[in-house]
């Protein structure tokens, strides 16, 4: 089977999986700006990785606007953001992002993976520093006990760049991946 890795990437951990993935898996990457059908015709798997911001998925409309070229193909959908995937909740705030976006039938259809990427606050464009000020904000009017842990940790390391890419959490997309081969 021939894969093609896509990713939309604003800082850079998204950039990061989706190589990690291309390697693992001796397949093309490309950014999915420069995606067109034809590219997409050629390939009989797409692997597709989105930064998440404000409950937004980046990129997904490589997904969204080809959806009938690749009905026929299995489709995977890998999320990279801040929050910790293995929190349920964390999970729950990323699929209700994903039901906006992606009709019913997309959701059955596209298997889902979950990274969890990093921040660098000197990076930050405007709207992403504003937004995170105020996020910032409504957690110090919060009692720290009754914080998160995962909040905890974000008003402990404001203004710092932070990463929790991990090149191993990619195994079980790329074990998915093959197997379907």
């Amino acid at each position: 089977m021939k894969y093609l890795v896509t990713y939309a990437s604003k800082y850079g951990s998204t950039k990061k999986y989706a190589q990690w993935i291309a390697e693992a898996l001796s397949c093309d990457l490309m950014d999915a700006g420069a995606v067109k059908p034809g590219t997409l015709a050629q390939y009989d798997v797409l692997i597709h990785g989105g930064g998440l911001y404000a409950g937004g998925f980046s990129g997904i409309s490589v997904i969204t606007k080809n959806y009938e070229l690749l009905s026929g193909k299995p489709v995977i959908l890998f999320s990279c953001g801040l929050a910790d995937p293995n929190d349920p909740e964390n999970i729950s705030h990323i699929e209700a992002g994903l039901a906006k976006v992606l009709t019913p039938e997309m959701q059955k259809h596209i298997k889902q993976f979950h990274l969890r990427g990093g921040i660098d606050y000197g990076r930050l464009g405007l709207t992403h520093k504003a937004m995170m000020a105020m996020l910032r904000q409504s957690m110090l009017k919060k009692d720290r006990e009754n914080l998160r842990d995962e909040d905890r940790l974000m008003l402990d390391t404001y203004g710092q760049q932070v990463d929790f890419t991990d090149r191993s959490t990619i195994t079980p997309l790329v074990e998915y991946v093959l197997q379907l081969g």
